[in-house]
């Protein structure tokens, strides 16, 4: 199945701007407002009980309750409208949230060059389409114009994600054991990685 094609850097705004991953379905990226995060809460809150509850190393452990994954986008919400967050979302031809991917922005005045990436996931009935990498490439592209030209990310050690990542261009910094409690109870290690941008 076709890949999402990588955005020209030549665009308008995001929000205008659709790539189609088959044939018959096609899917937009959003850089959400506040407000739009509120309008989008009941798919956000569908895909992050989804992603956890399928298996995906995001901070929480499953089954995730509705009312907690609502707290959580409340939270990026605030994130947004302060301006330290950039939240992206994929949404199909129906407007249903089908992914998203978030970019925190450093704050202090020595790191306002830096970002990191984080709560990249995409639904499982959209997966191995390419949006994912689409949501990464997006957000690269974002960062640029931001200025942010050193990008960190961290993964739990062996996951799917991690071919994603080094597909799109991301170094492996290193491993650190025992980061994150697992499902079963254990400690798993987590991955760094960084990606270095050209500034815009």
């Amino acid at each position: 199945m076709p890949s999402v094609p990588r955005p020209s850097r030549r665009r308008s705004a995001w929000p205008s701007r659709r790539w189609p991953y088959n044939e018959a379905v096609s899917v937009r990226l959003d850089s959400l407002t506040p407000a739009a995060v509120d309008d989008h809460r009941a798919g956000l809150v569908a895909l992050l009980r989804d992603a956890v509850d399928s298996g995906a190393s995001l901070g929480f452990l499953p089954p995730l309750d509705a009312q907690e994954a609502l707290a959580y986008w409340e939270s990026v919400a605030a994130a947004v409208r302060e301006g330290s967050r950039l939240l992206l979302v994929a949404l199909n031809e129906a407007g249903s949230v089908i992914g998203s991917a978030q970019l925190e922005l450093a704050t202090r005045p020595n790191g306002r060059h830096r970002a990191e990436v984080t709560k990249v996931m995409v639904h499982q009935a959209a997966r191995r389409r390419g949006i994912g990498r689409a949501l990464m490439l997006a957000l690269e592209d974002h960062a640029q114009e931001l200025g942010r030209t050193t990008l960190v990310l961290d993964t739990r050690t062996g996951d799917s994600s991690e071919r994603l990542y080094r597909s799109v261009g991301w170094q492996l910094a290193g491993t650190i054991p025992r980061y994150a409690r697992s499902v079963g109870g254990g400690l798993e290690a987590t991955s760094i990685y960084y990606r270095l941008l050209t500034p815009a």
